[in-house]
């Protein structure tokens, strides 16, 4: 059955696994949901060569307004947040497959404006966040006093920058990172979009008192574990409301993306393209 609602033009920014499940889904359903895809951007053009058509290869970013399409999936790297989420707005809705991009608060800010400016919407994916809708209503109703994300996975699952890149991972298991998510992020940037997803979730707490928790672990080599732990203020008998989630998501050994999540990821295209698109940014 065909989407109800707009978005159906769609285009996508970023041709690894995840960009490579969505352009495969696109085609295959696509037309059957009233979906169609309008173009692929990837910063190295080679790596479409013989998978994507060339009709539908997207050579420079800046000329996406040529492709009139109603929503951009992003799912390259948060640079490109960064540097073209604003324009791509212009544009279309965007959904942000690196929401880390958000720590920063000029380009959060920027976001946010463009939104307002041209009517679109930033979507944001949920990804391996599991409980987003719980962790959103009860901190909309004042009821979320703390929230802390950790992720664990092998060593050869991460993509670290800065400080973090140098820090040993050869003990079994070692702690690279335990703070506010908001600085975790720029040293992070491929493996805290699930802390940056959370942040969103409970805009009360935000990057700045959400705390992220990142730890190789040499006995994950197929396997992100993704734990979620939140309380309320106390009771009239002084408990605490407590949640604990672990969301085993296995994975191929050196992966940013467990197989979980590009399932997620297309049902979150799918939830977005039939929500109505308004300024500011919502998760998905």
């Amino acid at each position: 059955m065909a989407l109800d609602r707009v978005p159906r033009r769609v285009g996508v920014v970023g041709y690894g696994r995840l960009g490579q499940s969505l352009v495969s889904n696109l085609l295959a359903h696509g037309p059957e949901l009233g979906l169609e895809l309008v173009f692929v951007w990837n910063r190295n053009p080679g790596r479409m060569a013989g998978t994507v058509s060339p009709s539908l290869q997207l050579l420079d970013l800046a000329d996406l307004g040529e492709r009139h399409p109603d929503l951009v999936v992003e799912v390259a790297h948060p640079q490109i947040i960064h540097d073209s989420g604003a324009h791509i707005l212009r544009h279309a809705s965007l959904l942000v497959g690196s929401p880390s991009a958000l720590a920063d608060p000029a380009t959060e800010h920027q976001l946010r404006e463009a939104t307002h400016r041209w009517g679109h919407t930033v979507f944001v994916a949920r990804g391996a966040l599991w409980g987003s809708e719980d962790i959103a209503r009860l901190d909309a109703a004042g009821g979320l006093q703390s929230l802390r994300v950790t992720m664990a996975t092998h060593p050869d699952g991460f993509r670290l920058e800065g400080p973090l890149a140098t820090v040993p991972r050869t003990a079994p298991r070692t702690v690279l990172y335990e703070g506010p998510v908001r600085g975790l992020c720029p040293w992070a940037p491929r493996n805290s979009n699930t802390m940056a997803a959370a942040a969103l979730a409970a805009p009360s707490l935000g990057f700045d008192r959400v705390v992220g928790v990142l730890v190789s672990d040499v006995s994950l080599p197929d396997m992100h574990v993704v734990e979620v732990e939140l309380s309320g203020p106390p009771g009239p008998t002084g408990h605490r409301f407590n949640v604990h989630t672990r969301r085993e998501n296995p994975a191929e050994r050196g992966a940013v993306t467990g197989s979980a999540t590009v399932t997620a990821f297309w049902r979150s295209v799918l939830g977005c393209c039939q929500l109505p698109s308004k300024p500011g940014i919502q998760l998905c």
